[in-house]
C-alpha cells in the first residue's frame, strides 16, 4: 500500500516535467526556428520481492516474483525538423531549407565570447554596416570573421549559398554549418544551440532564402491536445495517491483499533 503511494507520486511528478515541456513549446510557438522538445519517461529497475521469516516453506527467502517502482524522468530531447517559411521581404532576413546552422558570435553578460549556432536568420546591419542578430551578436562568415555591408548600398543580394552582394559587387559569404550527430548539440536560451565535448561538424546543404524567416515546428493544436493528455493522467496518478492514503488512514485508525 505504501509502495502504491509512492508509485503514484513518481506518476505525477513525471507528468509535471512533461506538463513544464508542453507549456515551454507553447509559449515559443511564435519564436523564430525554435525546435519543439520532448519529454521521455523510463521505469525504475524492477526488485526481485522475496519472502523473509516465513516458516510456511523450506525456503525463507522464496522469490515471489519482481516488482516495479514506478516511473522515472527520462531525457528531453529535440524535434529538429523544418518549420514553414514565413515571408517578410527584409533585405536580412534569411531562413535555411535542409539541415544546417548560422554561426554567430555570442557575448555573454561577462563579456566572455563564443561561437552559437541557430537557425534564427532575424539579421540587420548596424551604422558600421556589421551584419548582426535582433540581440546585436556578429553573424560570421565562411572565415570566422565579422561581415561587413557598406551602408550606401543601393541593393544587396544573398544567394542560395550565403554570398552576399552589394550593388552587383561580392562582399562576403555567410556561415553555415551542420554536425554529424545533433545529440552533440546543447540548447542555450531560446533558439540558439552550442556544441558539448564530441561534436563533429559537417558540410551542410541548406538552402538559403533571403527575405524569409523560418517559424518554429510547434504545432499548437497538436500541443493542446497532449496537454489535456497529460493533465488526465495527472488526475488519475492523484486519485490514485488519495485512495491508498485513505485506505492507509483507515488502516491505521480503524482496523488497528482494540475491541
Amino acid at each position: 500500500m505504501v509502495r502504491g503511494l509512492y508509485t503514484a507520486y513518481t506518476g505525477m511528478v513525471n507528468q509535471q516535467k512533461r506538463l513544464d515541456t508542453i507549456t515551454n513549446n507553447l509559449a515559443n510557438a511564435s519564436t523564430n526556428a525554435y525546435k519543439r522538445e520532448g519529454a521521455t519517461a523510463r521505469a525504475f529497475d524492477e526488485m526481485l520481492a522475496v519472502k523473509i521469516n516465513d516458516r510456511t516453506t523450506g525456503y525463507i527467502t522464496k522469490g515471489i516474483g519482481n516488482m516495479s517502482l514506478g516511473v522515472k524522468i527520462g531525457e528531453n530531447y529535440t524535434d529538429y525538423s523544418q518549420g514553414a517559411f514565413r515571408q517578410t521581404e527584409n533585405t536580412y532576413d534569411l531562413a535555411l531549407e535542409g539541415n544546417g546552422f548560422f554561426a554567430i558570435s555570442f557575448t555573454n553578460k561577462s563579456g566572455v565570447e563564443s561561437t552559437k549556432y541557430t537557425r534564427d536568420g532575424e539579421f540587420t546591419i548596424d551604422v558600421d554596416g556589421y551584419l548582426r542578430t535582433k540581440d546585436g551578436d556578429y553573424v560570421l562568415n565562411d572565415a570566422g570573421g565579422f561581415i561587413n555591408v557598406p551602408t550606401n548600398a543601393s541593393k544587396v543580394a544573398i544567394t542560395a549559398v550565403g554570398e552576399i552582394y552589394a550593388d552587383q559587387q561580392y562582399i562576403d559569404t555567410i556561415q553555415v554549418v551542420d554536425f554529424e550527430d545533433y545529440n552533440y548539440l546543447k540548447k542555450y536560451g531560446e533558439n540558439m544551440y552550442e556544441t558539448v565535448e564530441g561534436a563533429t561538424f559537417a558540410d551542410s546543404s541548406a538552402i538559403m532564402h533571403q527575405g524569409y524567416l523560418e517559424a518554429s515546428n510547434i504545432n499548437a493544436v497538436t500541443e493542446m491536445v497532449e496537454m489535456i493528455t497529460i493533465t488526465r493522467a495527472y488526475e488519475s496518478n492523484q486519485k490514485a495517491l488519495q485512495s491508498a492514503d485513505e485506505m492507509l488512514s483507515k488502516a491505521v485508525n480503524e482496523v488497528g483499533k482494540l475491541g
